[in-house]
């Protein structure tokens, strides 16, 4: 419909190209957050424990034993890759953009 009469591709501005980069690594950033989000809440499920006299609970006659829990702190592997990766992106992402306002206020040489 609005094909150009010279038969070449119209090229997008420096300006329009950022735009568009930074609506990507937006977006792909957004879905990779709301797919951290969603992980801990779908795993986050309650098993049933089976009383005594089932196939693998405790014998009828047994005394309940003392239970010893143990946390552990810390920040779970995925989550520190994620982290990693998003510092990765923002890194790349600042030094294209500074690279590109750096290209495009260069003076053309006169040689």
């Amino acid at each position: 419909m609005f094909t150009p009469i010279t038969g070449r591709v119209p090229r997008l501005s420096t300006g329009a190209q950022v735009r568009r980069i930074t609506a990507i690594l937006a977006i792909a950033a957004g879905g990779v957050l709301a797919w951290a989000a969603a992980v801990p809440a779908a795993s986050a499920a309650v098993i049933p424990v089976p009383g005594a006299g089932a196939g693998y609970g405790p014998a009828p006659a047994a005394q309940p034993s003392p239970v010893r829990v143990i946390t552990a702190g810390g920040m779970p592997g995925w989550q520190i890759t994620l982290i990693a990766l998003a510092a990765a992106l923002a890194a790349a992402t600042a030094a294209v953009l500074l690279d590109r306002t750096r290209q495009g206020r260069r003076f053309p040489s006169t040689r």
